[in-house]
């Protein structure tokens, strides 16, 4: 999973991360703080070649909620 592999250098948890499934909690479960979740976003963005607006990351709490906007940032890149 390539938002794993994102997610890996920050998550103080490690056998949450080997367990990531999409209910797993950036803060609670992983352990990432506020501060470097703002580098988490930074990286899926240069991973995933989006850009993700300040309103996008106020929704996302979980790997499912990242993995949500991800995909619409990539449907609508791709439609234009």
């Amino acid at each position: 999973m390539k938002l794993k592999e994102v997610i890996k250098p920050y998550s103080q948890n490690p056998e949450a991360l080997e367990n990531i499934s999409a209910t797993t909690d950036f803060t609670n479960d992983l352990k990432i703080n506020s501060a470097n979740l703002v580098d988490v976003f930074l990286d899926v963005e240069e991973a995933f070649e989006i850009e993700l607006e300040n309103s996008s990351l106020e929704k996302i709490a979980n790997v499912y909620d990242a993995i949500d906007v991800i995909e619409l940032k990539l449907q609508e890149k791709n439609q234009a």
